[in-house]
């Protein structure tokens, strides 16, 4: 079976390459300077302090297309859904900015942003520092970093980039082999429900999971969550966040629909 997350990290390379050669990262780290001395030390948003404080913990995620079910909502928009994410009890966004494989872009997140004001996760393969110094200009508060892509140095690397720049991290792992890179202190860890290599979804890697992170951890669960039964039980076991995508995105109007799910797990 091919290795869909191999598959997608290769062309993030080329991708990152060729995006290098369009804006230089001397060009980019400097817009992003001048961007900080713009805020002049205004407190940034916090993700992980929305999700310790939050009743609900749902991540409401605009994602338009995935490798493994195509098209979910074409027609999405930025400036319609993420709104009424915020509008209907969503703690957090997560907005999807690849865009070959799920039909995105760092637009999509300067869009939102214009009107939430709630923190917004950049959802990409991130890769290289390069990409960082992208969320921060582009409005996010925080951003995913995979482990399954990243070389433990790597990962390390990242995460002090990211922290240096005001952006806190969600590390997302999937394998119990993926532990050590809490090492690193992320902000928060993910644990994904979806294996990455054959897009098959599982929710109880979040229980197997759950008892190996520490205790301390903002732990967020992640794809396949459908069920308002499922977020009770992964409070249970200790989660603060539910990242939920598909679910919310396949309805007719996805910010009804997120109000649906809260009323039903409160």
């Amino acid at each position: 079976m091919k290795d869909v997350l191999e598959e997608i990290v290769a062309h993030k390379r080329m991708e990152i390459e060729q995006m290098k050669r369009e804006v230089p990262e001397s060009e980019l780290h400097q817009q992003v300077e001048r961007l900080i001395m713009e805020e002049d030390g205004r407190a940034r948003r916090s993700m992980r302090e929305a999700l310790i404080n939050s009743k609900t913990g749902i991540i409401a995620e605009f994602k338009r297309k995935s490798p493994s079910k195509g098209w979910i909502k074409e027609d999405g928009r930025a400036d319609i859904i993420p709104q009424s994410y915020q509008d209907n009890g969503a703690t957090a966004l997560s907005i999807l900015t690849d865009n070959k494989y799920f039909g995105g872009c760092d637009d999509f997140i300067r869009t939102a942003r214009k009107s939430v004001t709630i923190p917004i996760l950049y959802k990409n393969f991130v890769i290289d520092e390069y990409q960082l110094f992208q969320a921060r200009l582009c409005g996010a508060d925080a951003t995913l970093l995979i482990a399954a892509d990243l070389k433990k140095e790597e990962c390390k690397t990242l995460i002090q980039t990211a922290h240096e720049i005001g952006l806190e991290v969600l590390l997302e792992i999937h394998h119990e082999k993926e532990l050590d890179y809490i090492d690193f202190e992320p902000d928060m860890c993910g644990v994904n429900n979806r294996n990455l290599g054959t897009f098959v979804t599982d929710v109880d890697n979040s229980y197997r999971l759950a008892g190996q992170l520490p205790k301390e951890m903002v732990k967020i669960s992640e794809s396949g969550i459908s069920n308002p039964d499922t977020v009770r039980k992964l409070r249970k076991a200790g989660f603060k966040g539910f990242l939920i995508g598909e679910n919310f995105m396949k309805a007719a109007c996805p910010g009804a629909a997120l109000k649906e799910f809260i009323l039903e797990i409160e």
